[in-house]
């Protein structure tokens, strides 16, 4: 098998998170974008000892539980690759991968299978959306990165993910920023104005916010003008929800994130409220919330119950976000410390626990590895859920030193986890239950949850 050589072949299974394995001269080839079933032809892109890979040309027969996508970015848009799956299928090919994975590092990690979402479609809360075009020298555009593209921008505005008031929302904002004759960003010179919108929206309130993110290369004059235009669009725009707010971000940053360190409101407010489980959350521009709320109840009813707090607990919740868990956990505890490492959320989560009338939670602003140090009482249990490359090993290390009876540890990427619970295995502590909870719908990401007992 030769680097640039066209195969053909079946997928036989595809592996987390979106790795479809191809069987083609006695070896296994790795091609993305595809769903078990499928005869495919694909172009080999890597040959090495033991490892293929290939790029995916086209797909010559459909799989047997094949549907039609119902999006009409699907094929071109990278934000969903399972849209030709019925949600079923979705959800079984999910719970084989997390099968899969943790049976490999634990004897027996007590499965007890996958949740799916409450919604199928229209169940983000929280878009990025880029500026840029579909082709080069193209009419500027807004959406997502077309499928294995750093500079192609799909124009997303039929995106079935999303609430119907962020597709109104993406053509105002489109629309004003077309009549400006400004131009996008470019990564590679470091040239333009216009580099993203953020949408935020609250299913239990209605209540949105929009935040344009641009660099500082435009005159006052000409950037006062476009702001107030689009402020007078958004306003005028029939939507379901209300939009209580709209900001505008400059970043200057060559790194293509969304940065807010320089946010000012053009109208309304700088957050919003969200209800969930009967609790209610401020939630600012760029802090950290679940991306699916209904999904994110299912959640933390779920790591709720693995928890069996009794009351007397004392509880490290680390990685802690805007204190969404701690608060769901203080009922059940006697005191929740949190510690989250972005001070705007944990600014967030001091808000929430007095709006919410808690007095048993405590939210700290630092790195883990370090606050660790600092902290004089000793936890009798901890919840960990951290970011998507999961623990630092010396803050691991740390963790396992406590030696609690229990650690609920709640994992968006599950080949993360997979590497953390080596550890977590070494130091003495074995998974007695687990699942996965859905929360990306038509992507190949799921969250899992795990209770480990110390030994």
């Amino acid at each position: 098998m030769k680097k640039g050589q066209i195969i053909e072949g079946t997928v036989e299974r595809v592996d987390f998170p979106d790795k479809g394995i191809v069987k083609a001269e006695e070896r296994e080839v790795v091609v993305k974008h595809t769903i078990p079933g499928q005869k495919v032809q694909a172009r080999i892109t890597k040959a090495r000892s033991g490892k293929s890979e290939g790029l995916l040309l086209e797909v010559l027969e459909k799989a047997p539980q094949e549907c039609e996508p119902d999006c009409p970015h699907f094929g071109r848009c990278g934000g969903c690759s399972l849209r030709n799956l019925p949600y079923p299928e979705q959800l079984k090919l999910k719970e084989r991968q997390v099968r899969d994975l943790l049976e490999k590092a634990c004897p027996d990690p007590h499965f007890e299978g996958i949740k799916g979402s409450p919604l199928v479609n229209g169940y983000r809360n929280k878009m990025e959306f880029s500026f840029g075009d579909e082709y080069k020298d193209g009419p500027l555009c807004l959406g997502l990165h077309a499928r294995g593209s750093f500079y192609d921008i799909v124009l997303t505005d039929e995106c079935r993910i999303v609430h119907e008031d962020y597709r109104k929302i993406l053509r105002a904002v489109l629309s004003c920023a077309r009549e400006s004759g400004l131009p996008y960003y470019r990564r590679n010179s470091h040239v333009g104005y216009f580099r993203h919108l953020l949408i935020r929206r609250a299913f239990g309130t209605g209540q949105i916010l929009a935040v344009l993110v641009t660099s500082s290369q435009a005159e006052a004059a000409v950037e006062k003008e476009l702001l107030e235009k689009m402020s007078l669009s958004l306003r005028s725009l029939e939507l379901e929800g209300e939009l209580v707010g709209f900001a505008h971000t400059v970043n200057d940053r060559e790194a293509d994130v969304i940065d807010g360190e320089k946010t000012e409101t053009v109208f309304g407010k700088d957050h919003f409220y969200e209800e969930l489980l009967g609790l209610r959350f401020l939630i600012t521009p760029f802090s950290f919330f679940q991306n699916n709320s209904p999904g994110a109840e299912i959640l933390y009813e779920t790591a709720r119950e693995y928890a069996q707090a009794q009351g007397e607990e004392e509880i490290f919740d680390l990685y802690s976000g805007t204190g969404t868990i701690a608060q769901m956990m203080s009922p059940a505890a006697k005191h929740v410390t949190g510690v989250e490492l972005v001070e705007e959320a944990v600014e967030a989560a001091r808000r929430n626990a007095a709006m919410n009338g808690i007095e048993n939670c405590t939210f700290i602003a630092g790195d883990v590895l370090k606050v660790l140090d600092t902290l004089e009482n000793r936890p009798s249990m901890i919840i960990l859920d951290p970011p998507r490359e999961g623990i630092h090993p010396k803050a691991l290390m740390k963790i396992i030193g406590y030696a609690v009876p229990r650690i609920i540890y709640i994992s968006c990427k599950p080949t993360s986890l997979v590497k953390d619970l080596e550890m977590l295995r070494s130091g003495g502590y074995e998974v007695v239950r687990s699942c996965c909870v859905d929360m990306f719908c038509g992507t190949p990401h799921v969250e899992t949850v795990c209770l480990l007992t110390h030994s």
